[in-house]
């Protein structure tokens, strides 16, 4: 889908609130509203905007303890809908280099973290290590 400077206006001020008015978008891009309609309409269409959605506080809802964990595995497949469903894995990248995955976790505290990790290595006989990194301050944050 090709995305001109008017869709990439209206993008970027649903990136900051999902929740914007049709009519304060219009204002905001000097576009009529019923066209900036179509266009919303279009870019859902066109798989441009996957959906809409919240950024949560993560200390609020008891996600402040973040994990990036590198995972090495042998030639099978390791990972399967039961992790990538688990609530504490928000995302998950398949990576070139040493390790085959980057995984982004969240949990309330380092506990919980610890268990996970146990139950992961326990579950998953086919990872050859893992490399984990606790995030110490969340400079930026996007979703």
């Amino acid at each position: 889908m090709d995305l001109d400077s008017k869709d990439l206006k209206i993008i970027e001020i649903l990136k900051h609130d999902s929740r914007s008015p049709i009519r304060e978008i219009a204002r905001l891009t000097r576009i009529r509203p019923s066209t900036v309609h179509q266009r919303i309409q279009k870019l859902i269409a066109g798989k441009a905007i996957e959906k809409f959605t919240i950024k949560l506080n993560n200390r609020a809802v008891g996600e402040n303890f973040i994990i990036f964990m590198l995972v090495k595995g042998s030639t099978t497949e390791y990972i399967d809908g039961k992790f990538l469903n688990n609530k504490h894995v928000k995302e998950v990248f398949g990576i070139t280099g040493e390790y085959d995955l980057l995984i982004k976790l969240k949990f309330e505290n380092v506990e919980e973290f610890h268990n996970f990790v146990l139950n992961f290595r326990k579950d998953k006989k086919d990872i050859q290590s893992t490399l984990t990194m606790v995030a110490t301050a969340n400079l930026k944050e996007e979703i």
